[in-house]
Protein backbone atom coordinates (compact mmCIF):
# COMPACT_ATOMS: atom_id res chain seq x y z
CA UNK A 1 0.00 0.00 0.00
CA UNK A 2 1.13 3.47 -0.88
CA UNK A 3 -0.16 6.14 0.84
CA UNK A 4 -0.29 9.66 0.89
CA UNK A 5 -1.26 12.30 3.86
CA UNK A 6 -3.99 14.82 2.85
CA UNK A 7 -3.67 18.14 4.70
CA UNK A 8 -7.14 19.83 4.06
CA UNK A 9 -7.40 23.90 4.58
CA UNK A 10 -5.50 24.39 7.34
CA UNK A 11 -5.70 28.11 6.55
CA UNK A 12 -5.59 31.70 8.86
CA UNK A 13 -9.20 32.09 8.04
CA UNK A 14 -10.31 28.79 8.86
CA UNK A 15 -8.61 29.38 12.37
CA UNK A 16 -9.40 31.35 15.42
CA UNK A 17 -9.61 35.04 14.65
CA UNK A 18 -9.88 34.52 10.88
CA UNK A 19 -13.22 35.02 9.08
CA UNK A 20 -14.52 31.88 9.01
CA UNK A 21 -12.34 30.76 12.37
CA UNK A 22 -13.55 27.53 13.98
CA UNK A 23 -12.95 26.92 17.29
CA UNK A 24 -9.95 24.73 17.82
CA UNK A 25 -8.20 25.23 14.76
CA UNK A 26 -5.10 26.74 16.01
CA UNK A 27 -5.08 23.38 18.41
CA UNK A 28 -5.73 21.07 15.47
CA UNK A 29 -3.05 22.81 13.15
CA UNK A 30 -0.20 22.47 15.63
CA UNK A 31 -1.16 18.78 15.73
CA UNK A 32 -0.98 18.09 12.38
CA UNK A 33 2.29 19.59 12.24
CA UNK A 34 3.54 17.45 15.04
CA UNK A 35 2.13 14.34 13.18
CA UNK A 36 3.73 15.35 9.67
CA UNK A 37 6.86 15.37 11.67
CA UNK A 38 6.95 12.44 13.24
CA UNK A 39 5.17 10.10 10.67
CA UNK A 40 6.63 11.84 7.14
CA UNK A 41 8.45 8.46 6.88
CA UNK A 42 4.80 6.73 6.33
CA UNK A 43 3.79 8.79 2.92
CA UNK A 44 4.90 9.03 0.07
CA UNK A 45 3.87 12.49 -0.23
CA UNK A 46 2.39 15.59 1.72
CA UNK A 47 -0.16 17.06 0.02
CA UNK A 48 -1.66 20.01 0.96
CA UNK A 49 -5.13 21.90 -0.32
CA UNK A 50 -5.82 25.42 -0.07
CA UNK A 51 -9.36 27.74 -0.74
CA UNK A 52 -8.15 30.00 -3.24
CA UNK A 53 -10.58 32.60 -3.99
CA UNK A 54 -10.41 35.56 -6.18
CA UNK A 55 -10.57 38.90 -4.83
CA UNK A 56 -12.73 40.00 -8.06
CA UNK A 57 -16.37 39.19 -7.91
CA UNK A 58 -18.41 36.50 -5.97
CA UNK A 59 -16.57 33.59 -6.68
CA UNK A 60 -19.53 31.71 -8.73
CA UNK A 61 -22.06 32.63 -6.06
CA UNK A 62 -19.44 31.21 -3.16
CA UNK A 63 -19.49 35.10 -1.87
CA UNK A 64 -22.46 36.46 -0.19
CA UNK A 65 -23.11 40.24 1.53
CA UNK A 66 -25.82 37.87 3.63
CA UNK A 67 -24.39 34.15 3.35
CA UNK A 68 -26.48 31.73 4.82
CA UNK A 69 -23.50 29.48 6.18
CA UNK A 70 -24.22 26.61 4.06
CA UNK A 71 -23.62 27.25 0.73
CA UNK A 72 -22.41 30.78 1.26
CA UNK A 73 -19.56 32.69 2.38
CA UNK A 74 -18.77 35.90 3.85
CA UNK A 75 -15.79 36.47 1.70
CA UNK A 76 -12.66 34.21 3.13
CA UNK A 77 -8.99 32.86 1.48
CA UNK A 78 -8.56 35.42 -0.96
CA UNK A 79 -5.77 35.46 -3.09
CA UNK A 80 -2.66 37.17 -1.63
CA UNK A 81 -3.87 37.67 2.21
CA UNK A 82 -3.31 36.64 5.20
CA UNK A 83 -6.27 35.07 5.48
CA UNK A 84 -5.29 32.73 2.63
CA UNK A 85 -1.93 31.93 4.24
CA UNK A 86 -1.72 28.68 5.88
CA UNK A 87 -1.87 28.78 9.77
CA UNK A 88 1.67 29.47 11.21
CA UNK A 89 2.19 25.94 12.50
CA UNK A 90 1.82 24.79 8.83
CA UNK A 91 5.79 25.43 7.34
CA UNK A 92 5.65 24.92 3.26
CA UNK A 93 9.08 23.00 4.53
CA UNK A 94 6.35 19.98 5.52
CA UNK A 95 4.59 19.85 2.36
CA UNK A 96 5.69 18.12 -1.02
CA UNK A 97 2.47 19.49 -3.44
CA UNK A 98 -0.16 22.07 -2.71
CA UNK A 99 -2.97 22.43 -4.55
CA UNK A 100 -5.74 25.57 -5.07
CA UNK A 101 -9.09 25.91 -5.31
CA UNK A 102 -11.90 28.31 -5.77
CA UNK A 103 -10.26 30.09 -7.95
CA UNK A 104 -13.52 32.25 -9.15
CA UNK A 105 -15.72 29.18 -8.12
CA UNK A 106 -16.88 27.11 -5.16
CA UNK A 107 -14.51 24.32 -4.32
CA UNK A 108 -15.24 22.41 -1.39
CA UNK A 109 -13.28 18.91 -1.85
CA UNK A 110 -9.17 18.95 -2.59
CA UNK A 111 -9.96 17.08 -6.14
CA UNK A 112 -11.74 20.26 -7.28
CA UNK A 113 -8.14 21.96 -7.23
CA UNK A 114 -4.73 22.29 -8.89
CA UNK A 115 -1.27 22.56 -8.72
CA UNK A 116 0.27 25.54 -9.39
CA UNK A 117 1.51 23.62 -12.67
CA UNK A 118 -2.05 22.69 -13.38
CA UNK A 119 -2.00 18.79 -12.01
CA UNK A 120 -5.38 18.19 -10.45
CA UNK A 121 -4.88 16.17 -7.54
CA UNK A 122 -5.96 12.84 -9.12
CA UNK A 123 -3.64 13.48 -11.34
CA UNK A 124 -0.21 13.81 -8.56
CA UNK A 125 -2.30 10.30 -6.59
CA UNK A 126 -2.02 8.44 -9.91
CA UNK A 127 1.50 9.89 -10.87
CA UNK A 128 2.60 9.01 -7.26
CA UNK A 129 1.18 5.33 -7.48
CA UNK A 130 -1.23 6.17 -4.74
CA UNK A 131 -3.94 3.62 -3.44
CA UNK A 132 -4.74 4.83 0.55
CA UNK A 133 -4.69 8.24 1.46
CA UNK A 134 -4.82 9.38 5.20
CA UNK A 135 -7.03 13.08 5.45
CA UNK A 136 -6.80 15.68 8.32
CA UNK A 137 -7.61 19.39 8.28
CA UNK A 138 -10.33 21.68 8.64
CA UNK A 139 -13.45 21.67 8.41
CA UNK A 140 -14.71 18.10 9.06
CA UNK A 141 -18.15 18.90 8.11
CA UNK A 142 -17.00 20.28 4.57
CA UNK A 143 -13.78 20.42 3.26
CA UNK A 144 -12.59 17.29 4.55
CA UNK A 145 -16.05 15.53 4.23
CA UNK A 146 -15.69 16.50 0.03
CA UNK A 147 -12.42 15.48 -0.04
CA UNK A 148 -12.74 11.94 1.47
CA UNK A 149 -16.11 11.31 -1.24
CA UNK A 150 -14.34 12.48 -3.87
CA UNK A 151 -10.90 10.30 -2.65
CA UNK A 152 -13.30 6.87 -2.32
CA UNK A 153 -15.18 7.63 -5.73
CA UNK A 154 -11.43 8.04 -7.36
CA UNK A 155 -11.02 4.45 -5.78
CA UNK A 156 -8.86 5.05 -3.31
CA UNK A 157 -8.95 3.36 0.27
CA UNK A 158 -9.45 6.21 2.68
CA UNK A 159 -8.92 7.37 6.28
CA UNK A 160 -10.02 10.73 8.12
CA UNK A 161 -7.95 10.84 11.40
CA UNK A 162 -10.29 12.70 13.27
CA UNK A 163 -8.47 13.78 16.30
CA UNK A 164 -6.78 15.99 13.48
CA UNK A 165 -9.58 17.08 12.09
CA UNK A 166 -11.99 19.92 13.77
CA UNK A 167 -15.53 20.97 12.55
CA UNK A 168 -18.24 23.95 12.37
CA UNK A 169 -20.50 22.21 14.24
CA UNK A 170 -20.32 19.29 16.58
CA UNK A 171 -23.95 18.08 14.92
CA UNK A 172 -22.91 18.68 11.42
CA UNK A 173 -19.29 16.85 11.81
CA UNK A 174 -20.93 14.02 13.57
CA UNK A 175 -23.52 13.60 10.16
CA UNK A 176 -20.54 13.95 8.14
CA UNK A 177 -18.50 10.89 9.96
CA UNK A 178 -21.59 8.76 9.58
CA UNK A 179 -21.89 9.73 5.73
CA UNK A 180 -18.26 8.93 4.77
CA UNK A 181 -18.11 5.84 7.04
CA UNK A 182 -21.39 4.79 5.10
CA UNK A 183 -19.16 5.71 1.68
CA UNK A 184 -16.33 3.29 3.01
CA UNK A 185 -14.28 5.93 4.80
CA UNK A 186 -12.29 4.13 7.55
CA UNK A 187 -12.35 6.93 10.51
CA UNK A 188 -9.02 6.35 12.65
CA UNK A 189 -7.24 8.43 14.86
CA UNK A 190 -3.56 9.25 15.10
CA UNK A 191 -3.21 9.42 18.47
CA UNK A 192 -4.93 6.03 19.41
Amino acid sequence: MTSALLVIDVQNDFTEGGSLGVKGGNITATAIATYIRTNRGKYVSVIASRDWHSSVGDNGGHFAPKPDMVTTWPPHCVQGTTGAAYNPAIETSLLDVQIYKGDGMPAYSAFEGFTPGGASLADVLRGAKVTHVDIVGIATDHCVRATALDAKANGLSVTVLADLCVGVSPTTSIEAMAEMTAAGVTVGYARS
